[in-house]
């Protein structure tokens, strides 16, 4: 594959598994390998690459005869991952961590102040961009590959649960509200330690944020109400 093929394919790749993992492609939904190639004005190869990468992934899977359909979300193995995800959050500020310039500095205070706006007005598609945004960002304080690989690969396997779970609740705009209120805590906690220079700070207040989202996903899914949401 040629450079320029395999920006393409990257591009290609990242757009479907955001579209998956936002539910733009709800579960169940076939993906018609003809109706991408002529969105992406490419071929059928390239398309029938990718949508190989993301049925490895676990993001859709072949049906003889039917075709390439979103999977469904795969619930009894979301504890394992999120466990793996909270292990590997603290290695953030431990391997081969990349001191944080100016620009990194200030491009945290501008996430920051995204999510400072979002807390004013709660949505949930724009909550889970900004959180694979500060994913994105999270991952320029290390240069371990594997570490960025393995932990990406996690998160979005882990999105696509939590936007089905908390749009299926039934208080569902107070559980939005206090999540991203939670989110803004972890971002202004990690801007701060980023601009101290502290990277194994970032880890460890990553590895408790994720632990607490999830310890607050199984709550819900419980049916319990928060203290905060009441």
């Amino acid at each position: 594959m040629t450079g320029e093929g395999r920006a393409r394919f990257e591009r290609i790749y990242a757009l479907l598994r955001s579209r998956i993992c936002l539910l733009d492609y709800p579960p169940g939904m076939r993906l018609r390998e003809e109706d991408l190639a002529e969105e992406f004005e490419t071929s059928r190869t390239p398309i029938r690459r990718v949508l190989a990468r993301l049925e490895d992934e676990g993001y859709v899977r072949s049906v003889h005869g039917v075709g390439t359909m979103v999977t469904d979300i795969d619930s009894a193995s979301l504890e394992q991952v999120y466990r793996l995800r909270v292990e590997l959050s603290e290695l953030i500020g431990r391997l081969s961590p990349v001191v944080p310039d100016d620009k990194t500095i200030e491009a945290f205070e501008v996430m920051r102040q995204r999510c400072e706006a979002l807390a004013k007005a709660p949505d949930q598609r724009t909550f889970a961009q900004l959180n694979m945004d500060f994913l994105d960002l999270l991952m320029t304080l290390t240069e371990n590959e594997p570490l960025r690989e393995f932990s990406e690969r996690l998160y979005y396997q882990t999105t696509r649960f939590w936007l089905k779970t908390v749009a299926g609740l039934e208080r569902h705009e107070e559980a939005l509200a206090s999540e991203t209120d939670y989110f803004l805590r972890e971002i202004s906690d990690i801007a701060t330690a980023v601009s101290c220079g502290a990277l194994e700070t970032v880890g460890q207040v990553r590895r408790a944020h994720v632990a607490m989202s999830y310890a607050r996903l199984k709550a819900r899914a419980r049916g319990d109400v928060l203290p905060d949401e009441v």
